[in-house]
């Protein structure tokens, strides 16, 4: 899939695309569709498939999220992005998590749907303290969930999802002031893991959290991924465990340049 020629609304770009198999047995993508000043939506396309049963294109279908939310709107501009789709089982529905660019940053929201065409926002993810910190207050990418419950040590099923929480200290452009030999730490941008009650048609039908319980998942060890790493599809579920696959970015000097810029690569791996 690739920018339309004329269609203002990707004119940039249409990247990180959500993937989910509908009720018709259709595949669907749900790719952040880029305008002009970074102005983002998610747009909905169904995969189209050659006599081979390769895919060999898509049919824009419109736009599943239009920034409209408080939440999603800053001043001159504001944004949809980065979705990630699973249908949960227990719910009988699909869940959505996004990047909502809000005027304080970005942080996690989702929305749910019953066919993948018609999606109800459900609100921003609410999460509690980490070491005085409230996650809630972190700008935050990258939210995938977990397709089904999950273990947790006090004994019951949660909900888990995966997410980037940008805490102080940890961006690019602030470890970058760091020495160029200096070893890939903790401190870096990294995949976290949190845990919080499965959702329920309730008097907030379905929303996120409050997310507890937070662990460092994953964080940078290889030179690919010095800068930070993220996740990028929702886990999958293999006779191995579970899969995911996630995104470094790496310093690379530009020989005109003073200044490393950053490159990012992707992988998968075994999360848990």
């Amino acid at each position: 899939m690739q920018s339309e020629p004329g269609n203002q609304q990707e004119i940039k770009r249409v990247p990180n695309p959500a993937a989910a198999r509908g009720p018709d047995g259709e595949l669907y993508l749900f790719p952040r569709l880029v305008a002009r000043g970074n102005y983002s939506r998610i747009g909905v396309a169904r995969v189209c498939f050659n006599q081979a049963g390769d895919p060999a294109g898509v049919e824009r279908l419109g736009v599943a999220l239009e920034p409209e939310a408080d939440y999603e709107l800053r001043p001159g501009g504001g944004g949809c992005e980065d979705p990630r789709t699973i249908f949960v089982g227990p719910l009988q529905r699909y869940l959505m998590t996004y990047t909502a660019f809000s005027p304080e940053g970005p942080r996690i929201a989702s929305a749910t749907s019953v066919d993948l065409f018609h999606w109800q926002r459900v609100g921003l993810a609410t999460s509690g303290n980490y070491r005085g910190i409230d996650i809630g207050d972190v700008d935050n990418k990258d939210a995938s969930l977990f397709p089904v419950a999950i273990p947790h040590r006090t004994g019951h099923p949660d909900l888990a999802i995966l997410h980037r929480p940008l805490f102080p200290g940890t961006r690019p452009e602030e470890t970058a002031r760091g020495p160029a030999t200096r070893d890939v730490d903790l401190d870096r941008e990294s995949i976290w893991i949190s845990y919080g009650p499965m959702p329920s048609n309730g008097p907030e039908p379905y929303r996120l959290g409050p997310f507890a319980s937070h662990h460092r998942l994953a964080t940078p060890v290889s030179p690919w991924e010095r800068v930070k790493i993220g996740g990028g599809t929702p886990p999958v579920m293999t006779r191995l465990g579970w899969l995911i696959v996630y995104h470094g970015v790496s310093e690379v000097p530009e020989a005109d340049k003073p200044h490393p810029h950053c490159v990012t690569r992707g992988r998968s791996d075994g999360a848990l």
